[in-house]
């Protein structure tokens, strides 16, 4: 958190010292305004790795109740992913699944969905979106629910996807004996992952690179 602070700071600091606009109504902006901006944009948005690491640490120290703290249990899900021979998307897809759980507890699969969508395949978008649903085929039944909630997507082209991403990767990484690993060895693909943004309406060309 101190490094995202730091980092932070320099940025304010560097655009008090940067050129700015004057309008104080969009509809007063001219193309000269939105090119300053445009600059601006692109430095913050070579942070979003970075606030997406200090998020997920967020995630450590909070258990909900289970055996391990739900940083672990993202790890854990993404370090099985990476174990059975699945590319960096679909690994970092898996870190990201319960980043939700702290601002969104309501809705924490499309939260996470939300986030990954401008940089992922529209199936593992997808998968993370749905993955609530689905992993409630393990639970919903204790708390009076319905854990056939899933079936609704029974037709979809992706629920064998889903429903194998639950079972293989998230519904059993609770386990503090796993090993688990590392917040740090995932951090190369979360850049990769986050340096493209393949959809956006905020380009012309509807895509945003990253450092490039």
């Amino acid at each position: 958190m101190a490094k995202i602070e730091s980092e932070a700071t320099s940025l304010q600091e560097r655009e008090g010292q940067s050129e700015g606009t004057s309008f104080t109504a969009m509809r007063d902006s001219t193309r000269e305004d939105y090119q300053i901006i445009a600059r601006y944009d692109a430095e913050f948005f070579a942070g979003l790795a970075d606030r997406i690491l200090s998020h997920l640490r967020l995630l450590g120290g909070t258990t909900g109740g289970y055996a391990v703290d739900r940083l672990t249990h993202s790890l854990q899900t993404a370090t099985r992913a990476r174990r059975d021979g699945r590319d960096d998307e679909y690994v970092v897809c898996a870190l990201i699944h319960d980043i939700g759980d702290i601002l969104a507890p309501a809705n924490h699969s499309e939260f996470a969905a939300t986030l990954l969508e401008p940089f992922v395949s529209e199936r593992n978008r997808w998968i993370v979106e749905q993955h609530g649903v689905f992993q409630g085929y393990y639970f919903f039944h204790h708390l009076e629910g319905d854990r056939n909630m899933r079936e609704q997507f029974r037709d979809h082209a992706w629920f064998g996807d889903c429903a194998e991403f639950c079972e293989k990767y998230d519904q059993n990484s609770f386990d503090p004996g796993y090993p688990t690993e590392p917040l740090e060895s995932f951090e190369p693909a979360v850049r990769a992952v986050f340096k493209r943004a393949r959809r956006t309406i905020y380009s012309a060309k509807g895509e945003s690179k990253i450092n490039e």
